[in-house]
């Protein structure tokens, strides 16, 4: 039965409506096509973001939510199949709204290759890394031209900055991908977050799955104890050219390694919390690569 007491969240409790609507059982891949689909529609964008994946869309937090609605009783505890249990069909009638119905009368039927033709002709930019593109295409031309001119353009020796700050997994991860980044060094002394998606093994494999190389230097962040009495612009100041005199200094080795990274074409990432640059230790730190590997392009910060 629905217990009002369940800790599920309101996006949780959509996921489980459309699932109702689509017969209660469906495999992943499906599942995730006709999610993402839906999350296309009019009001629905806000439930999850997608990243460009191998088999086109995908949004790793839906698969985090799945994994809480299993430790809820709602879903089934299966590996290739989304999967109503008699409790998560008693939620899910509850949430079958006139959005996910209209969707479901729509789409509904759509399954296999025509499903994930459907999602790849209507939005080329999650079919660029698609492994199976020729068997969902076919000879269809126009559909692939449009998903190579959707590539992101890749610059070669560049730097960026980025931080996760107020972002999700998959908004980070397009950021980087649009920006054409090829490698993300994460410079947190602590790579660890209670936020999904950016700790350090979590934030390492989605990188992977998109195509982006992670390595972590901890020896290059800051330690909490040295930020805890920061207020005002000039404690930043004063922090951050302490940072390029001593710490940078003491890290010949690992700044040298960051250059060749640099010079050698990669577009390299500089990551941490802080969304704002001007308030993070990877803004003095790209400049100090930046000097170093003599590039001509300025710093961009995401």
């Amino acid at each position: 039965m629905d217990n009002p007491n369940l800790p599920i969240n309101p996006r949780q409790r959509k996921v489980l409506g459309l699932l109702g609507e689509l017969g209660g059982s469906i495999s992943h891949l499906d599942f995730q096509k006709l999610l993402f689909l839906y999350c296309q529609e009019p009001g629905a964008s806000s439930l999850y973001e997608f990243v460009p994946y191998k088999y086109g869309a995908f949004s790793f937090t839906s698969y985090d939510d799945k994994r809480k609605l299993i430790e809820q009783g709602l879903l089934a505890n299966e590996d290739d199949t989304w999967q109503l249990t008699s409790d998560g069909i008693a939620v899910s009638v509850g949430e079958r709204d006139r959005s996910i119905q209209r969707f479901a009368n729509l789409h509904g039927d759509l399954r296999g290759i025509p499903l994930v033709a459907e999602a790849y002709r209507r939005h080329p930019y999650y079919a660029i890394r698609s492994e199976i593109l020729p068997d969902v295409l076919g000879d269809d031309q126009d559909a692939c031209q449009r998903i190579e001119s959707a590539q992101p353009m890749t610059s070669r020796g560049t730097l960026l900055t980025i931080g996760y700050e107020g972002r999700g997994l998959e908004n980070y991860l397009n950021l980087l991908l649009r920006a054409g980044v090829t490698l993300l060094c994460d410079v947190r002394r602590n790579a660890v977050s209670r936020k999904y998606g950016f700790a350090k093994s979590t934030l390492a494999n989605a990188c992977q799955w998109v195509g982006i190389r992670y390595e972590h230097r901890p020896q290059l962040g800051i330690s909490t104890e040295r930020r805890q009495t920061l207020r005002t612009s000039a404690d930043y100041i004063r922090l951050f050219a302490e940072y390029k005199v001593r710490d940078l200094r003491q890290q010949r080795e690992t700044v040298a390694e960051a250059v060749t990274w640099v010079r050698s074409g990669e577009s390299v990432a500089f990551t941490c919390y802080e969304r704002d640059a001007k308030q993070c230790h990877r803004r003095p730190l790209a400049a100090t690569i930046k000097r170093q590997s003599a590039i001509e392009s300025s710093v961009k910060h995401l």
